[in-house]
C-alpha cells in the first residue's frame, strides 16, 4: 500500500489519517502543534448539526453583511479594508448564490451520512468527548426568521434530514432553562454535540495505535510532488517522503495547493466562542442540556459535561487575525445573561478561531492537478458535522488513484534483457 502524507493534525487531518489507516496505508500525519486540534478544531460551537447545513450563499447574507459593517459587535463583520483575497473570494461567493438551493441539499446529504462514521469510530476506539445526543432547536425571535426556516426545512428534508416547528410553549418543554420571548422554533432530534478538540485528541490516539506517524510540533514550509512522489519539507530544513500527500491544512491548504499547482480559494473566517465554567450547583441546574442555535444573534450552544457549556458564532473577515475582541466576545456573554440568567458568567474562557471557507460552501474534496496530490479542505463552519463522510470521501479517490497506478504497472512492458 501507499504511504501517504497528510499535512494538518485537525479534524479533518485526523479523520483523514485514521480512515487511510483503515484501508491498510501507511500514513505520516504532520501538525505544527504538540497536539492535535489545536487551532480551529479546538472550542468551536460543539455541535454536530446537520440541521444548519443551510449554506451561507443567500442574497440575504450579503445584505446583512453591509449593513453590519459598521457595528463592530455584529453577527456578520466584514472588515472593508480590501485584499484581492477577500474581493476574489465576494466575487466567487455570489456567483454560487445561484446554487444555494443545490448546495444546501447537498451538505444536507454529507450532514446525515458522516454521522454513522463518527459515532461508529468514537465507539470502537473508546473516545469520550462529552456526546450528548438530545437534538438542537433553532430558536427564532420573529415571523421572518421563523418562514424563512420553513423553507430551509424543505430542503433539509430533501437531503434526508427530518426536523419539526415547534411553538414556544413546546420550546420551553424541549429546553425549560431557556428565558425569553419567542416566536417559534424548529427542533431536530437526530443531531448531537460534544467536544471537537476530545475527539479529535481521542481519534489522533487511535491512529497512532494503527501505525499512524504523528509528527506533531512540526510546521511545513514547502512541499512539492512530480506525480509519482510526493516531498514536504519541513522548517527544521527535514524532507519527508512519501508516494502521496493530502492537504488537511484548513485556512493555511490555499498557500500549499498554489505550491502544488492548484487553487484554492479558501478564505479565513473567524468565529468566537466563550466556554462558561458552570462552578456552582445553581450554574449547573440553570445551564441548558438542549443545544440551541439563535438565529437572529447567529449563536449556537453545547453543554460540555457537567460542568462546561459552550457558546459560539458570529463571522468576522478580517484576514489571518486571531485577535480575540473584548467588542465580539461581550455580545456571546450578554446573550447568556440574558437567556441564562442563573448561569455564573464570572468564569468565562474566551477563543478565537478562523473557519476555512469556500466561497461555495462546499468542501474541497478529491485529487489536485497531479495525481499524488489530495485534498480534504474548506468545510467552513462544518468542519466536524463532515469530517468523517469527507475522509471517507477521501479514500475513495485514494483507492481510485492506487487502482490506475496498478493498471500503470501492468500495461508498462518488462525491460529488456
Amino acid at each position: 500500500m501507499a504511504h501517504l502524507i497528510v499535512i494538518g493534525g485537525g479534524i479533518t487531518g485526523v479523520t483523514s489519517a485514521y480512515n487511510l489507516a483503515r484501508q491498510g496505508h501507511r500514513v505520516t500525519l504532520i501538525e505544527k502543534h504538540r497536539y492535535a486540534g489545536m487551532e480551529t478544531s479546538h472550542a468551536n460551537g460543539g455541535q454536530l448539526s446537520a440541521s444548519n447545513a443551510e449554506v451561507w450563499t443567500h442574497p440575504s447574507t450579503l445584505i446583512k453583511g453591509i449593513k453590519w459593517m459598521l457595528k463592530a459587535d455584529a453577527p456578520l463583520l466584514v472588515n472593508p479594508k480590501p485584499s484581492w483575497h477577500k474581493l476574489s473570494w465576494f466575487v466567487e461567493f455570489m456567483a454560487n448564490i445561484p446554487k444555494y438551493r443545490d448546495n444546501t441539499v447537498a451538505t444536507a446529504r454529507l450532514a446525515v451520512a458522516a454521522r454513522e462514521h463518527l459515532f461508529g469510530w468514537a465507539a470502537q476506539e473508546g473516545i469520550d468527548f462529552d456526546l450528548k445526543q438530545q437534538g438542537i432547536l433553532h430558536i427564532y425571535r420573529d415571523k421572518t426568521g421563523f418562514d424563512h426556516a420553513g423553507k430551509v426545512s424543505e430542503l433539509l428534508a430533501e437531503g434526508g434530514l427530518p426536523r419539526r416547528a415547534v411553538t414556544p410553549d413546546e420550546m420551553r418543554t424541549i429546553e425549560p432553562t431557556l428565558k425569553g420571548q419567542y416566536y417559534g422554533g424548529y427542533f431536530t432530534e437526530s443531531d448531537s454535540t460534544g467536544d471537537i478538540h476530545k475527539f479529535t485528541h481521542g481519534l489522533s490516539l487511535a491512529c497512532e495505535r494503527m501505525g499512524v506517524k504523528l509528527r506533531t510540533g512540526q510546521s511545513v514550509t514547502r512541499v512539492n510532488s512530480d506525480g509519482q512522489t510526493a516531498l514536504v519539507t519541513l522548517a527544521n530544513g527535514e524532507v519527508v517522503s512519501g508516494d502521496a500527500v493530502v492537504v488537511c491544512a484548513g485556512v493555511h491548504s490555499r498557500a500549499l495547493g498554489a505550491q502544488l499547482g492548484d487553487r484554492l480559494n479558501v478564505y479565513p473566517v473567524k468565529g468566537y466562542s466563550i466556554t462558561v465554567m458552570l462552578n456552582d450547583e445553581q450554574s449547573q441546574a440553570a445551564a441548558p442540556q438542549v443545544s440551541l442555535l439563535d438565529d437572529e444573534t447567529k449563536l449556537v450552544t453545547s453543554r460540555l459535561g457537567a460542568d462546561r457549556f459552550r457558546v459560539a458564532g458570529t463571522a468576522e473577515f478580517n484576514g489571518f487575525n486571531l485577535d480575540i475582541r473584548a467588542d465580539r466576545i461581550r455580545p456571546l456573554v450578554d446573550w447568556v445573561n440574558q437567556c441564562f440568567p442563573g448561569v455564573s458568567t464570572r468564569r468565562v474562557e474566551p477563543w478565537a478561531g478562523l473557519r476555512p471557507m469556500m466561497p461555495s460552501m462546499l468542501p474541497r474534496v478529491g485529487a489536485g492537478r497531479r495525481a499524488n496530490v489530495f485534498y480534504n479542505t474548506g468545510h467552513g463552519h462544518l468542519g466536524w458535522t463532515l469530517s468523517a463522510i469527507t475522509a471517507h470521501q477521501l479514500a475513495g479517490h485514494v483507492a481510485q488513484w492506487e487502482q490506475q497506478q496498478r493498471n500503470v504497472r501492468v500495461v508498462m512492458p518488462a525491460p529488456a534483457v
